[in-house]
């Protein structure tokens, strides 16, 4: 423990002797401890900061994810409706060849019979 004598400790009062073990001024040692402070007060708000941008990632991707759910539903009752009517214009296209087929047939069987 003799090399963590020297790091900055918050929970020992800048007051205590392993606090500042080099025996030097308190003021040179309130400075420091003034200027660290800063530094985590900056380094707290950074981590706020980002804290809430993650926050709103998190909200952001809740958002895009409903946004799939709701496309994907869209797209498959637009595939049923899609299947739905391709099967309409198929039985309304073989109804349509039947009826050219039949009045085919029966034009020609009308030409042979008048024929004979």
């Amino acid at each position: 423990m003799s090399d963590y004598q020297g790091q900055y400790d918050p929970y020992i009062p800048s007051g205590n002797s392993s606090a500042n073990p080099s025996g030097g001024q308190s003021s040179s040692g309130n400075s420091k401890t003034a200027n660290i402070q800063n530094q985590i007060d900056h380094t707290v708000s950074i981590m706020k900061d980002n804290i809430n941008k993650v926050n709103e990632r998190g909200e952001n991707l809740n958002s895009l994810q409903d946004k799939t759910d709701n496309l994907a539903v869209s797209a498959q009752g637009f595939r049923r409706g899609a299947n739905r009517v391709r099967k309409q214009m198929w039985w309304k296209d073989m109804k349509m060849r039947i009826i050219i087929i039949g009045k085919v047939s029966e034009s020609s069987a009308y030409v042979h019979m008048k024929n004979c």
